[in-house]
């Protein structure tokens, strides 16, 4: 049962990403967050703002991106306000992007409890994790934690970084919250083995929970130079000249992301281990492992293809062509604005000399 919508609990979506793992669909001009990777009608961010309804009010989503694709997010998210889309002029990882936000949303409401995400994750039990979301935004609420949700591993994954819980004393405030022994960065396949067995350990999602009072003063402990810059920009908020000083000020911050900024150095560091589905659709293999697939372990996302004596393949083509493929066993098939990619999926790390050239 989802509580009442609190008019202090906000949510922040990290948009800047450009990556183009998903080229020719994905590209820098409209990187992942922005494309239907699915074939559902309804891109990344669409479906996490989507996640948060009846959660999160509008007027109280943000979305921090870059300037160039502040029309996108405006079109993509029609329901948000227009000034609730922060653009960052250059990219400077996530602390300094978390660090505008906060201040920016202090500004507005000194009470305000944050979930921080970002815009290009998979969630497949939206009721499972808006009841742990609802959960961990009461317990921040009450307390000055720093929450972080980890992820029940089910494979011995490489490609995550880790979080070490000592799950023997759960949090008197949420039997459901553990304190973090520590941060593991993405391990060896042995060592993710162990973790796996461990039971102690859980995939980083990169979503973050705490009131904006926690970070904004974990961030003036840990990151001073950052938190002055954006604490010497309160009085433009939400005037016609805040984004002209963010301009001049915010490629002064340190590259730094969250992680190395706060999350491995403050003491009120917690968990809540959780299981909703979750993936950051990563790769086209990860897409394979995902999207719904015939009896030969295909996945065709498109409204015309025909495949005949094809196995194990993952076809994205939306475009309105006729697509016919025959005898091919694990292979990547996408098009898009002219452009075809025929591709093994063993050798999709390619892909990006691909796009270069």
């Amino acid at each position: 049962m989802i509580a009442t919508l609190n008019s202090n609990n906000n949510l922040v979506i990290m948009a800047g990403g450009v990556g183009s793992r998903f080229w020719p669909m994905s590209t820098t001009e409209c990187p992942k967050q922005f494309i239907d990777v699915f074939g559902t009608g309804r891109t990344f961010i669409q479906m996490t703002y989507d996640r948060f309804k009846g959660v999160i009010a509008p007027e109280n989503v943000w979305v921090v991106t870059s300037q160039k694709y502040a029309d996108i997010v405006a079109e993509q998210l029609p329901d948000i306000p227009k000034g609730n889309i922060l653009l960052e002029p250059c990219r400077r990882n996530t602390a300094p992007c978390i660090a505008y936000v906060s201040w920016r949303i202090k500004s507005k409401n000194p009470k305000a409890n944050l979930v921080i995400t970002p815009a290009d994750h998979l969630v497949t039990d939206v009721v499972e994790f808006q009841r742990v979301i609802t959960s961990a935004l009461n317990f921040t609420a009450q307390t000055d934690a720093i929450v972080t949700l980890g992820m029940n591993p089910t494979r011995p994954e490489t490609g995550y970084g880790y979080i070490q819980a000592d799950l023997q004393v759960p949090s008197l405030m949420n039997k459901e919250v553990f304190r973090v022994d520590s941060f593991k960065e993405k391990p060896d396949y042995d060592t993710a083995v162990k973790y796996l067995k461990s039971k102690e350990f859980f995939w980083n999602s990169g979503i973050f929970i705490w009131n904006v009072s926690t970070i904004v003063n974990s961030l003036r402990i840990y990151e001073p130079e950052i938190s002055r810059i954006f604490e010497d920009l309160l009085p433009y908020y939400g005037t016609e000249k805040e984004q002209e000083m963010i301009n001049e000020q915010f490629p002064k911050c340190t590259s730094i992301s969250i992680d190395y900024a706060v999350m491995e150095r403050a003491d009120e560091i917690f968990v809540f281990p959780a299981d909703f589905g979750w993936s950051d659709v990563g790769t086209w293999g990860s897409l394979h492992t995902l999207a719904p697939k015939d009896a030969q372990g295909n996945n065709a996302i498109g409204e015309n293809i025909r495949l005949y004596e094809s196995r194990n393949c993952v076809i994205h083509t939306t475009e309105e062509k006729r697509v016919v493929i025959q005898g091919l066993d694990g292979y990547i098939v996408a098009e898009k604005d002219n452009t075809l990619l025929v591709c093994k999926l063993s050798e999709e790390q390619r892909i990006k000399e691909f796009s270069a050239e």
